[in-house]
């Protein structure tokens, strides 16, 4: 398997907003924008993330065909890993390699990541990456319209 991350073109944007506003997708992640099917907020979000010069997004490739994205964000002291991969594509690993690859393009350390308690599938792909469960949260899922558990994860300096 060829993972590989490249700079985020506009034309990536269609493939990540279909499989960021998948019904499936978007539940297992839980904590997604309010409406996800909503493509004025979707492009008016990426355009922010990709102005933003302290944010690291960047295309997954997977032997040149573009499968998902990961990048980090947020301040220096509390930087954040996000991670998406087309659900059509889950359980090969992808994610993991994704997010090993990303962890050499992203310096920093402590890093950090939160996934929904109940996303088995993400809190693998931390731990096989270094991550380690630091605390737990509990708050407002808009993808699931109710209060729901997420885990904290750090990887330590």
């Amino acid at each position: 398997m060829g993972v590989s991350l490249r700079a985020v073109r506009d034309t990536d944007l269609p493939l990540f907003f279909a499989w960021m506003s998948d019904p499936e997708s978007v539940r297992t992640a839980a904590f997604t924008s309010e409406d996800p099917a909503d493509r004025h907020a979707f492009d008016a979000h990426w355009a922010r993330v990709l102005a933003d010069p302290s944010v690291v997004m960047r295309t997954v490739l997977e032997d040149g065909v573009v499968v998902g994205s990961a990048g980090a964000y947020g301040a220096p002291d509390d930087r954040q890993v996000t991670y998406w991969i087309d659900r059509e594509l889950w359980g090969r690993g992808l994610a993991t390699a994704a997010l090993g690859a990303l962890l050499d393009v992203v310096p920093e350390r402590p890093l950090h990541a939160r996934a929904a308690a109940d996303n088995a599938g993400s809190r693998r792909v931390l731990e096989k990456c270094g991550f380690a469960v630091t605390g737990e949260d509990h708050g407002y899922a808009h993808a699931r319209g109710e209060e729901t558990d997420e885990l904290l994860f750090t990887l330590p300096g």
